[in-house]
C-alpha cells in the first residue's frame, strides 16, 4: 500500500535477573563492611595496615578482601574516600547560617578540629601512601569550599555584589584551616581547644575584613537570619 510505512517493532529487552540484582547488593554490602573494618584497623593500629589485618577483623580469608578491590592501590583509595565520607557527614551539616556568624564559624571549625582530634590515625591515612590520596582530598575540599562559596555568594548577591567574589574567599578559608590543622597534627604542641580557638578567631577576622572591604554590615556577633531578613526588606 502506498503512503504507509511499516512500523518497526523493537525487540523485547530481557528482564533483569533478580539473582544478579541481589548479588550486586550483597557485593556492595560486603565492600562497605570491608571498608568499615579497615577504618577500625587504622584507628587501632595506625596507618601501616595490611590486608590480612582487615581480613582477620572480618574473619575471612585474605583473598576474599582482594576479590572486592582492584589491587592494593584501589583498596587504599576506597579507604580514603570512606574516611572522607565519614568526615563530611559530620562537617557539611554544620556549614549553615544558623545563629550568629561566630556560632556558625565556631560550629564548623570545632566539628573539623574535633573530628581530627578523635581520629588522628584516619586523618594521617588521608595523606599517607605513595602517591597520597590527592584526588579524594581535592574532591572533599571542592565540596566544602563549594558549599561555603554558595553561602557567601547568596549573601553578597543580596547586597548587589558580584557572586564571583565569594569563591576565592571560601576556598581561601578552606585552605587556611586545612593548612593549620595539618601543621598542628605534624607538631601537636597545642591541644584541640587551643587550635579551635585560634582558627575560629582567624576565620572571623577574615570574614569581617572582607565584609568591610565590600561595605557589607557584618560582624562576628551578627545574627545571620536577621541580617538576611533586613536585606530582603530593604530590597522589597
Amino acid at each position: 500500500m502506498t503512503g504507509t510505512r511499516r512500523r518497526e517493532v523493537e525487540p523485547a529487552r530481557p528482564a533483569a535477573d533478580g539473582r544478579s540484582t541481589r548479588w550486586n547488593g550483597h557485593k556492595a554490602r560486603r565492600r562497605a563492611d570491608m571498608l568499615d573494618a579497615a577504618l577500625t584497623v587504622i584507628e587501632d593500629n595506625g596507618t601501616e595496615i595490611s590486608v590480612q589485618q582487615i581480613a582477620d577483623r572480618l574473619h575471612v580469608p585474605r583473598p576474599v578482601v582482594y576479590r572486592h578491590f582492584d589491587g592494593r592501590a584501589d583498596l587504599d583509595d576506597a579507604i580514603r574516600r570512606h574516611i572522607l565520607d565519614a568526615l563530611l557527614a559530620e562537617l557539611l551539616p554544620r556549614l549553615s547560617p544558623d545563629g550568629t556568624v561566630r556560632d556558625a564559624v565556631r560550629g564548623a571549625v570545632g566539628t573539623y578540629v574535633g573530628w581530627v582530634a578523635r581520629h588522628p590515625n584516619l586523618h594521617r591515612f588521608l595523606s599517607a601512601g605513595d602517591p597520597p590520596g590527592d584526588a579524594a582530598l581535592a574532591g572533599a575540599r571542592d565540596r566544602i569550599g563549594g558549599r561555603l562559596a554558595d553561602l557567601f555568594a547568596d549573601a553578597l548577591e543580596r547586597f548587589g555584589i558580584d557572586r564571583n567574589r565569594a569563591r576565592p574567599m571560601a576556598f581561601g578559608m578552606v585552605g587556611f584551616v586545612d593548612g593549620v590543622v595539618n601543621s598542628w597534627r605534624a607538631v601537636p604542641t597545642l591541644n584541640s581547644e587551643q587550635v579551635e580557638g585560634i582558627l575560629t578567631e582567624s576565620v572571623l577576622s577574615l570574614l569581617e575584613g572582607n565584609a568591610r572591604s565590600l561595605d557589607v554590615p557584618l560582624s562576628r556577633d551578627t545574627v545571620v537570619a536577621e541580617l538576611l531578613s533586613r536585606t530582603e526588606a530593604a530590597r522589597a
